[in-house]
């Protein structure tokens, strides 16, 4: 999945920055895709980066479609499980690269850990899971599988959180429990948060048996908190429409890439937005697909017809991949209406921009949690108890009035400014950056 690759390569860029050789290892496809759609880095620092194009094995072609149970990208899981037969070609890597550096250390997404199983049998190789999801629901995920509790929760502490019903196909969640048979070979555990936003949970996560003897550093946000564009790099044409529009005045719409709507659902979405009166920029596609990068023309979502003309003065829709960290940077976006995706919502807090969460699968019910109830820096379109029922016109335009126009709104939103500050310097010199320093510190003992 994107946010996947885009948290991997941000890291990969980060820790190419210490002057470290950086080897990215993935199928020619996804390594393609996640440069392509990486942005905020000048290109030295990618250009750092060894990049190992895998073959992955031919696996069946599934487009996107809508599930009632669910509304998971199950069209992927002929990839995902095509994916385990990169276990020996990248067991031939390490083995490679074993015989020319003192210390092979590697850090693989823990839907990977099935593929670099065979680490633990080379002498001078170290793991570390990286985990692209919150650390507050990779908490309760753990929590919820534990018969006997190790300790008490505070009292304090949300109770009342989503089940993962409706989060993953069967197929999806047996291949987790799968990968996680994997997990306990590692010296330790890298999250894409910092201590300002999830301290309490970081510390929980500490506490817990299944990390005992393990080394937790909480690095992110691993996107850059100031974008950095490469020379006479054309901008897209959102951004200069975004430059027309006063600061803080446009919602930004967007579900991610692996997310794909009914029609009556984007009619609804359509219809609130005008509705609300907000200036508003959306983006709008269908779900990224397994075997290619191109966008198709012929299965992208239909609007109302007549719409973009209807909404040229107050809106702008995008019917293709758009640079989101430069959108959510731009002073003109005021809110960000999200499926609480954790690479959205790292991207979102860093720039401090509140969030208006409607998740759709995953991790994205228990992120919303954490955005609108924990940390209060956002909205929520519905409970997730309602994910089937479809989202009126009218919930949307009071939802969206409620963040840009309202009185608590108001409150949301500084709130989300303050926290942005707070976390940029944390990447910038603050408890993120430091923990970064001891990591990298630690792995070039």
């Amino acid at each position: 999945m994107q946010g996947h690759l885009n948290e991997t390569l941000h890291l990969s860029n980060l820790i190419a920055s210490y002057g470290i050789p950086v080897h990215f290892a993935g199928s020619k496809t996804h390594n393609q895709q996640a440069r392509l759609r990486l942005h905020g880095w000048v290109s030295k620092n990618t250009r750092k980066i060894h990049f190992h194009d895998l073959q992955l094995p031919p696996f069946s072609l599934i487009p996107p479609k809508i599930n009632a149970d669910t509304n998971f990208p199950g069209h992927l899981q002929p990839l995902f499980d095509a994916s385990t037969h990169l276990r020996q070609p990248v067991f031939q890597i390490l083995l490679e690269l074993s015989t020319k550096f003192q210390r092979i250390v590697i850090i693989h997404d823990t839907l990977m850990a099935y593929v670099v199983q065979d680490a633990k049998s080379i002498q001078n190789v170290e793991a570390y899971a990286f985990h692209s999801v919150s650390a507050f629901t990779i908490f309760f995920h753990i929590w919820d599988s534990i018969a006997e509790k190790p300790f008490q929760l505070d009292s304090d502490i949300p109770i009342t959180i989503p089940s993962n019903e409706g989060c993953f196909t069967p197929e999806f969640a047996d291949f987790i429990v799968k990968q996680y048979k994997f997990l306990n070979f590692e010296s330790g555990r890298l999250y894409n948060t910092c201590r300002q936003i999830e301290g309490r949970y970081m510390d929980l996560l500490e506490k817990l048996p299944t990390n005992a003897n393990k080394k937790l550093f909480a690095i992110g946000p691993l996107n850059p908190v100031v974008t950095q564009r490469k020379n006479n790099e054309s901008r897209h044409r959102c951004l200069e429409w975004l430059d027309k529009q006063k600061k803080d005045s446009v919602i930004y719409v967007s579900f991610g890439t692996s997310t794909s709507m009914t029609q009556d659902q984007i009619s609804s979405l359509a219809d609130g937005l005008e509705k609300s009166g907000q200036r508003f920029l959306w983006i709008l596609r269908s779900a990224d697909r397994a075997e290619n990068l191109a966008e198709d023309e012929s299965g992208r979502p239909l609007l109302p017809k007549g719409y973009e003309n209807r909404i040229q003065n107050k809106g702008m829709v995008v019917q293709e991949w758009a640079p989101q960290l430069e959108i959510l940077e731009h002073p003109s976006v005021g809110g960000f209406m999200s499926h609480c995706g954790w690479n959205s919502c790292m991207e979102s807090i860093s720039m401090g921009v509140p969030i208006v969460a409607w998740p759709m699968h995953s991790d994205q019910p228990r992120n919303a949690v954490l955005v609108t109830d924990v940390l209060r820096i956002g909205v929520c379109v519905r409970n997730w108890s309602q994910r089937t029922e479809l989202v009126t016109s009218t919930a949307i335009e009071n939802v969206v009035g409620k963040l840009m126009t309202s009185k608590e709104g108001e409150a949301v939103r500084k709130r989300a400014s303050e926290l942005g500050d707070i976390v940029r310097g944390s990447a910038t010199e603050g408890s993120s950056r430091l923990e970064m320093d001891s990591f990298i510190a630690y792995i070039t003992r």
